[in-house]
């Protein structure tokens, strides 16, 4: 552990003192200095030592326009004077808000032209299960309300969206729905059954959610929940053909389709809305946050079809027809402008158009460090990429916990001047949209110089061992 000194800075020792972080390792509670992010500029942030770093992981899959941008903190500015907060409930709005969402409406694909704003990313799809459940109860069929979800998942950390989340690195102490929440298999091709094609691979996936939909009854599943890419838990592209084939297993069984699109939507794959136009879908529903706002403010939506609204409302909605779910700060009027002003940008600086650009080059790179022994795959899609670190590909070196080689190596680049997110054996990568050639090929550098120093570590491990193995031969 880092100790504390005064160059790190008050805010570093009222942060030991008092803050409980999210996913913090309790066993350390108080005593981990953290790392205070002071300012950021474009792709960069500096900390409170004054220490710059590429910013590898656009601050949580967040910056679509990079940081420092005037126009969102102009926007936020203008809206906080004018109306900072009124409440949403019931037949109030705000003008932020209701543009929002017909802009929203304008860019999404199908038919979801209706809009329910919420705080965040966990809001968003909690609102998403809770409106599953209400459309079947408001159509007389309650009892499908069993959700599917998949293994290494990541859908937030409210109740139900905790529930539905399939990485076992998050579940420790809390309580979680078992009742009827399912997780199916994770997509991963890198992990298919060893000597499986992947379109066989595909084959099996489709058939597993088709045969666990009729395990339960297709008369009880209200829905199956998906990331297009599975962001946190590793940046897992499912096998070609897949979404379009567990989109018709869920027609053919009035299951609702729910894509999670925090993390893909707004230009991550080059596109405001990922579902139809990368991966030919138009599913029931879409959940979008993070990049909604470049993380300039806390939103989240949800979209969801016309088809299945106009089933619970006017003349067919139900006796007790309120949908009692929101929030204090949905539709808030500050994030609400915020996130106006940041479409406005991508659309006039060609966001979208520039990630379509540079994203294929990006993952060109970093495919060229394959070339170590340490990497065991590679994998992503235009500006969200994974390094997942394998010690089974190393002879010479000592069996080691692939997440204990990832640690180094991440390590190793925060030292050299890159942020990366470290996730069990993976090195996850999402800067923001803007990042520039020149930007990708220093952090292309910085990695590869990482993952040297990582083996240069392991090797004189190595030798260490011997030499006490030899020693005590003798």
């Amino acid at each position: 552990m880092t100790p504390y000194t005064e160059a790190h800075g008050p805010t570093a020792q009222l942060d030991m003192q008092h803050l409980l972080h999210p996913w913090a390792d309790m066993s350390r509670l108080g005593q981990q200095l953290p790392m205070v992010i002071t300012e950021a500029h474009g792709a960069r942030v500096v900390d409170s030592t004054g220490k710059s770093y590429l910013d590898g992981i656009g601050g949580m899959w967040c910056v679509t326009v990079g940081y420092g941008r005037a126009e969102l903190a102009e926007a936020m500015h203008a809206q906080a004077l004018k109306l900072p907060f009124y409440t949403p409930f019931g037949a109030m709005s705000n003008e932020p808000a209701s543009e929002l969402a017909a802009l929203l409406a304008e860019l999404a694909p199908g038919d979801l032209q209706r809009v329910h704003l919420t705080t965040c990313g966990s809001t968003a799809v909690e609102s998403a299960l809770r409106f599953a459940h209400y459309y079947f109860g408001a159509t007389g069929r309650p009892q499908k309300r069993h959700i599917l979800s998949r293994a290494d998942a990541y859908h937030g950390s409210t109740y139900l969206a905790a529930s539905v989340c399939g990485k076992a690195w998050d579940r420790t102490c809390f309580q979680y729905e078992a009742g009827f929440v399912h997780h199916l298999s994770a997509p991963n091709p890198y992990r298919r059954p060893k000597g499986m094609a992947e379109a066989d691979f595909c084959d099996w996936l489709v058939e597993e959610l088709e045969q666990r939909i009729l395990a339960i009854g297709p008369e009880q599943v209200a829905c199956f929940i998906a990331e297009p890419i599975l962001a946190s838990g590793g940046v897992i592209v499912p096998p070609q053909g897949y979404h379009a084939r567990t989109l018709e297993v869920c027609r053919r069984y009035d299951v609702l389709y729910i894509s999670d699109e925090v993390v893909t939507g707004f230009g991550r794959l080059g596109h405001f809305f990922a579902s139809q136009a990368h991966f030919g879908i138009v599913p029931d529903m879409i959940v979008l946050a993070k990049g909604l706002t470049s993380g300039y403010q806390s939103l989240g939506a949800l979209l969801i079809s016309e088809r299945l609204l106009q089933a619970v409302s006017g003349e067919r909605a139900p006796s007790n027809s309120v949908f009692t779910n929101g929030f204090t700060y949905s539709g808030h009027p500050v994030a609400c402008a915020v996130a106006l002003a940041n479409i406005r940008l991508m659309q006039q600086e060609r966001i979208c158009e520039h990630v379509r650009e540079v994203g294929p080059y990006f993952m060109a790179r970093l495919n060229e460090l394959r070339r170590y022994p340490l990497v065991g795959d590679v994998r992503g899609d235009h500006l969200m990429a994974c390094i997942e670190c394998s010690s089974g590909l190393v002879e010479a070196l000592p069996s080691a916990p692939d997440i204990a080689i990832a640690q180094r190596v991440d390590a190793h680049c925060q030292a050299l001047g890159l942020l990366v997110r470290p996730y069990e054996s993976m090195c996850i990568l999402s800067p923001p949209l803007t990042i520039t050639r020149a930007e990708i090929d220093e952090m292309c550098a910085i990695l590869a110089r990482a993952l040297e120093l990582t083996q240069q570590d392991m090797a004189a491990e190595v030798g260490e061992a011997d030499k006490r193995k030899a020693g005590g031969a003798c």
